[in-house]
């Protein structure tokens, strides 16, 4: 029996190189950021550095814009063509609506399609697209793969730190009055993508505190479980995300490290300068 030709589908939210793109023939849906009401295209007309450079320099609205279903509807109308079936791992449903439409236009266009919601976004996104191609090429039947990256789901971490909250007050999440006493007391929330939604994990004073919470949450897995890499993730704040990078390389020495550019979906309540740890135990 011939192995059924697979498609790979996913969205900006994923933090994927180009190289690893291409070489997987992986069908990228660009999200839409927005700047004082216009749009461009994630990656393609705008990058992460960009988005994040004007955000820290312009006064205005910053926002982010699911892709419209039509964008789905015209990829999987070329995909049925080519593809038996395909599978698609978006962003947390929760954070945006780009998993429901992706179904929506599967279904208008009766193409045979497994969704997965990553119930995240950014390291641990690219981490399960990663896994699910690998487990095709390994033989592992379509079923068995959605049912291990469905379960691998609880096992992602992703800790934010914003550098203040200013994009969290615009944005609705805080109040004024919380955005005042968090800068007089220097006081940094800790943020979890958790069960597909941000949530306050803790707060702490001073970024030093806020590092030692990250790394002590690291130890923690490290402990238990099987963590064999950890991404570095920052809002266009290199120098900073190369000190937080140093500490999980002196603690854990063994243990790979990447620095990735936030994704803007993210970044665009949490702000520039925003730091954290994402990493998926296996």
């Amino acid at each position: 029996m011939n192995k059924p030709k697979i498609a790979w589908i996913t969205d900006t939210t994923a933090s994927l190189s180009k190289e690893f793109i291409e070489q997987h023939h992986i069908h990228v849906i660009p999200l839409h950021v927005v700047i004082n009401d216009e749009f461009y295209k994630e990656t393609i007309d705008i990058s992460d550095k960009e988005f994040y450079e004007r955000m820290k320099n312009e006064e205005g609205k910053f926002q982010t814009s699911q892709p419209s279903i039509n964008d789905f509807v015209e990829l999987y109308s070329k995909l049925k063509k080519d593809y038996d079936c395909g599978i698609a791992i978006h962003a947390s449903s929760l954070l945006t609506g780009t998993y429901q439409s992706s179904v929506m236009a599967a279904g208008m266009e009766e193409f045979k399609l497994f969704a997965i919601d990553s119930q995240t976004g950014s390291y641990p996104l690219s981490h399960l697209i990663k896994k699910g191609i690998e487990l095709v090429e390994l033989g592992v039947n379509v079923d068995e793969v959605v049912a291990q990256l469905n379960a691998l789901r609880e096992h992602t971490r992703l800790f934010l730190v914003p550098s203040n909250l200013d994009q969290l007050h615009k944005s609705g999440r805080v109040s004024g009055g919380q955005k005042i006493l968090a800068s007089l007391f220097n006081i940094k929330p800790i943020l979890s993508i958790e069960e597909g939604a941000a949530k306050i994990k803790d707060k702490v004073r001073t970024e030093k505190k806020a590092f030692a919470w990250l790394i002590n949450k690291l130890k923690e897995d490290i402990e238990t479980k099987l963590v064999q890499k950890v991404a570095i993730v920052h809002a266009n704040d290199i120098e900073k995300a190369e000190l937080l990078e140093k500490q999980v390389n002196d603690s854990f020495p063994a243990i790979e490290t990447e620095k990735l550019m936030l994704i803007t979906v993210a970044g665009v309540h949490t702000g520039v300068g925003t730091l954290g740890l994402s990493w998926v135990c296996e």
